[in-house]
């Protein structure tokens, strides 16, 4: 699949067969293999479903989600209502640890706080995604955890070794700066960008991921 009415083809098409998604007011845009999603969402899960959706796509190298969520009256909150909800959210998840916390503005949720592991706040943003009234998540939770970069460096390229998903003859290349992990080199899909970035969050000490990564479809 090469042509560029392909591939918006095709993203639209898996956009209409994915039942989590409600196409009726998106628009699919592609240069390339460089696919924009313009319009509008009920919900913040379809939101990240939407991208989620034309990921899967072959020929699709990266998606630039446009989408609004735009809330019907019987699922707006207000500021309060929502925050007291996703902090609640936050307490009972057990994959989340303390001192995490959530605050409403117009139904987009800010995540503060400070955690040891990118898994964690993985976790904080999965815990509040699904909730009524949300309309976007901005996680600016902080990750604390003393590890030498070298070791950084070696655990991820581990993980990469470790993984099903990432072939053995793979070019990415993993480089650590003060806790912050650059990923280059070139992958075949999503799921195995998905899979390297994954794998680069769970390492002990890692504070941030760049993603430099070049996806060949």
């Amino acid at each position: 699949m090469s042509s560029t009415k392909d591939i918006q083809k095709a993203v639209e098409a898996e956009l209409d067969f994915d039942p989590l998604v409600d196409p009726t007011d998106i628009t699919v845009k592609n240069l390339n293999g460089e696919v924009a999603l313009n319009g509008t969402v009920p919900s913040y899960p379809q939101y990240l479903e939407a991208a989620a959706a034309a990921q899967r796509v072959e020929g699709v190298k990266r998606v630039h989600n446009h989408l609004m969520v735009q809330l019907s009256d019987s699922d707006y909150r207000d500021d309060a209502a929502l925050t007291t909800t996703a902090n609640n959210a936050l307490n009972w998840d057990v994959t989340v640890p303390p001192g995490v916390e959530a605050t409403a503005r117009d139904g987009n949720l800010t995540l503060s706080g400070t955690v040891h592991f990118g898994s964690e706040r993985t976790a904080a943003e999965t815990a509040v995604s699904g909730l009524t009234g949300v309309r976007n998540v901005k996680d600016e939770i902080a990750i604390s955890f003393d590890a030498d970069p070298g070791d950084v460096t070696e655990m991820v390229q581990d993980a990469l070794d470790r993984n099903a998903l990432i072939v053995d003859d793979s070019d990415v290349l993993v480089n650590t700066s003060d806790n912050t992990v650059t990923l280059t080199g070139h992958v075949r899909t999503w799921a195995e960008h998905d899979a390297v970035m994954d794998a680069a969050w769970m390492a002990s000490g890692v504070y941030d991921v760049i993603d430099d990564l070049v996806i060949t479809g």
